[in-house]
């Protein structure tokens, strides 16, 4: 079995964050939502070094939600996993066919199919005691959400690290404070196949592709290009948060209000 080599940034990063907010610790029980990307395979290698290094114990497993397209197989990913030691279960639907009739022609890139796939994640974890949810969700997403919430949405609102779901069980995103060109990097260095977008079902359906986040993405880059350090000081401010500068009185301190 070959060996997967981890940065010691991203482990420092990670370990440093999930200490902050208590996102891992004794007794947990944490189920990965395993798509076969960069980014929740990347998850699945961190957290089982995490298990053999942390001084506390907790078990963790994958689970991938297979659509039930034609053609549709994780054979590599389960392999991958088997030979990785990482327990992983494929749970297979009908979500491909039910949305036959559930989803419009022309209708947005794949949100449709991502709230199904989280229903089928959130089944597997109820249904087999799990009081924990990861997804592997990194810094881009969440400043990209930010922006994209900011600009189509008119609110200002990103990706939590913690929240309780109403299943009862905490959905977490230890790799929120990592880099999307870090995993990039990881499963290039480590030569690991991964699944990308061809694996999503809306590809083959008549549908919008995902403009809002492409843009933004986009202007990101951009700006990251005349500011190296740009997404650092986003991240920064995600933790420095002046509720007074606002315009929402309900957020203000009232003590701290001249009348």
């Amino acid at each position: 079995m070959s060996s997967i080599k981890i940065s010691k940034k991203i482990l420092k990063t990670v370990g440093k964050f999930n200490a902050t907010h208590k996102l891992i610790g004794e007794g947990d029980k944490v189920l990965v939502g395993l798509s076969g990307g960069k980014d929740s395979i990347a998850l699945v290698h961190i957290l089982k070094h995490i298990k053999q290094h942390a001084p506390f114990d907790f078990e963790f497993e994958a689970c991938t939600v297979n659509y039930g397209m034609p053609f549709e197989s994780y054979a590599n990913l389960e392999a991958h996993c088997a030979t990785h030691g990482i327990k992983q279960t494929t749970v297979h639907t009908n979500i491909f066919e039910v949305s036959q009739d559930s989803i419009r022609e022309n209708s947005s890139f794949c949100s449709y199919f991502s709230r199904m796939r989280r229903g089928a994640l959130y089944n597997f974890a109820s249904e087999n005691g799990f009081n924990k949810v990861a997804l592997g969700h990194h810094a881009d997403d969440a400043i990209e959400s930010f922006f994209m919430n900011m600009f189509y949405n008119g609110a200002m609102r990103s990706l939590a690290p913690i929240y309780k779901t109403a299943r009862g069980f905490h959905l977490i995103r230890p790799l929120i404070e990592i880099r999307e060109r870090q995993l990039r990097s990881f499963a290039k260095e480590n030569e690991i196949e991964t699944i990308g977008d061809e694996a999503c079902p809306a590809m083959m359906k008549d549908v919008k592709m995902p403009f809002a986040r492409a843009k933004t993405k986009e202007w990101l880059e951009n700006m990251e290009q005349e500011r190296e350090n740009l997404f650092k000081m986003i991240q920064a401010s995600f933790k420095h948060i002046h509720d007074d500068t606002f315009l929402d009185p309900s957020r203000w301190d009232r003590d701290d209000i001249i009348s």
